[in-house]
């Protein structure tokens, strides 16, 4: 018995041996990595056995919401798993310097929208092939009300508006600083009415709330594999903007260089044909293997793919002013309208055609980017040698921007021109909605074709600017718009003294002034 007892516990140690010398490829011992993780990724933990198996590398990942907004703890992480690295690479360049990358597929963050809304909007566009500046345009009315998620904290989001920022700006090109500094995102935001901190949470939150939202921006894999699923009464059209999308590259970045082979084992794994298409099957991501046949579903061209910026402060700057998508945001701005003799005829004209503009008339990309939005409260005062009119409305229809168009082409000039008794005015009216909502940004845009000739003189309307609250010095500025025969130096001495500034039509058209200025808080 003793020695049948040890023949036996010698033979299950040789099988323990040899199934430990072949849990590897190699016949190494197993080396597990601890893995920083995307939500995004935790849709492949199903092919982590077979990584396991076939490279004995065992990655352990960890999906964490701010995985990629903030460095990885390198004590606690050996690799990074990401959507995306491009935020950290970009405001911490120290943690990220010399970090390698490996992309593992692709994705393009894209609109999906209900059919009816997408047939709708086609149905306006020459071609029918949808931009952001038309999506802004139609969240602008009210007819698209889309899901994002926080770009403050998902790559989808800080993607989607980074696309949308670009194409406003319209430049082609990164976005630098000076196309951040007048905000041509209200439009867009006003229709973002669902946001959660993470890709797979907005999915999850459309999916419960389908009566509420007719449009998802996202990565073109959830919304495919939403589409594949029982959660949808409708299921969603893929709307990929002609003006061009960001793409995710889901990279593995190594953190701990003492881990290379190991890194080197996972990523040439990743990257066979036979798990590139088990990638692409199981995510509906698109492959980075070229060698690998796309899915159907997969064949439509990206297209443009927009820059990311290449500066920190102009993602900052766009986070700061899109604020918190959970938050609604109430925006006025008081027009301030110079209605002088001098303003007759041509000039009125165009003063009026730059309204209609404003007021959805301008069909250009910058025309629907810096259009009068849903929710929006918008004042115009018309003035002379005092003030001739005061009208407010919120936007809630085409009829409130009908009042406010008859407003603008009622008749009535004055003889004189009381530029700093109207801007007091502006002031006043500021000072009095700021009470009533602390929260609200508020721009006064002041425009005149003359110098001041009645009612307060500059240094009267200083003395009384002065004498408001600090907190309405501090959050009300005006952007006054020089046009003919106005004195520049003056207004741009207002435009300093209040935080604003300065546009002049000379070289421009007055509604290509307006569009400039009209976004700016």
């Amino acid at each position: 018995m003793r020695r049948g007892a040890g023949l036996l516990a010698l033979c299950l140690a040789l099988v323990a041996t040899l199934l430990t010398a072949c849990s590897a490829a190699d016949g190494g011992e197993t080396v597990r990595l601890r893995v920083l993780a995307s939500p995004d990724l935790a849709v492949l933990a199903p092919l982590l056995g077979d990584l396991k198996a076939e490279t004995g590398v065992d990655l352990r990942l960890d999906h964490r919401a701010d995985a990629e907004t903030k460095p990885a703890d390198r004590d606690r992480y050996d690799l990074a798993w990401l959507s995306s690295d491009r935020y950290l690479r970009l405001t911490a360049k120290a943690a990220t310097r010399g970090v390698q990358r490996t992309p593992t597929m692709t994705s393009p963050v894209v609109i999906g929208m209900k059919p009816d809304v997408a047939r709708k909007l086609r149905a306006q566009v020459p071609g029918g092939r949808l931009t952001w500046a038309d999506i802004a345009d139609a969240a602008a009315t009210g007819t698209v009300r889309f899901g994002m998620a926080d770009p403050r904290h998902a790559g989808s989001g800080l993607a989607a508006l980074v696309g949308v920022a670009t194409a406003a700006a319209g430049t082609g090109a990164a976005l630098r600083p000076e196309d951040v500094s007048c905000d041509r995102l209200r439009g867009f935001r006003s229709g973002q009415n669902l946001t959660a901190d993470t890709g797979p949470a907005l999915v999850d939150s459309y999916a419960d709330h389908q009566d509420e939202t007719n449009a998802l921006i996202t990565y073109e894999s959830d919304l495919l594999a939403l589409n594949a699923s029982d959660r949808l009464d409708d299921g969603l059209e893929i709307v990929r903007p002609a003006d061009g999308m960001v793409l995710a590259d889901f990279p593995l970045l190594l953190l701990d260089p003492a881990h290379r082979t190991a890194y080197d084992k996972v990523t040439q794994w990743l990257r066979r044909d036979s798990v590139q298409r088990h990638i692409m099957q199981r995510t509906l991501r698109r492959p980075v293997n070229t060698a690998v046949t796309r899915d159907a579903r997969l064949r439509e061209p990206v297209g443009n793919a927009l820059f990311y910026p290449d500066q920190p402060g102009v993602v900052a700057a766009l986070l700061a002013d899109y604020g918190d998508p959970d938050r609604r945001t109430t925006s006025q701005v008081v027009f301030l309208l110079d209605f002088s003799g001098s303003m007759r005829g041509a000039r009125m004209a165009a003063l009026r055609e730059a309204f209609a503009g404003l007021s959805g008339g301008d069909l250009s990309a910058s025309g629907k980017f810096t259009r009068f939005y849903r929710g929006e409260r918008l004042t115009v005062v018309r003035f002379g040698e005092r003030v001739l009119e005061e009208k407010t409305v919120t936007v809630t229809g085409p009829d409130d921007l009908t009042a406010l168009a008859r407003t603008v082409a009622r008749g009535g000039y004055g003889d004189a021109t009381a530029v700093w008794s109207a801007l007091d005015r502006g002031y006043t009216t500021a000072a009095r909605e700021l009470a009533v909502d602390p929260d609200r940004s508020i721009s006064l845009v002041l425009m005149t074709d003359g110098e001041n000739n009645a009612g307060l003189p500059y240094a009267e309307f200083v003395r009384r600017h002065q004498a408001l609250p600090a907190a309405v010095r501090a959050a009300v500025h005006t952007y006054p718009v020089h046009f003919g025969e106005a004195d520049a130096d003056e207004l741009r001495r207002a435009a300093a003294r209040t935080g604003g500034r300065m546009v002049d039509t000379a070289g421009s058209s007055l509604s290509e002034a307006f569009k400039e200025i009209r976004g700016c808080h």
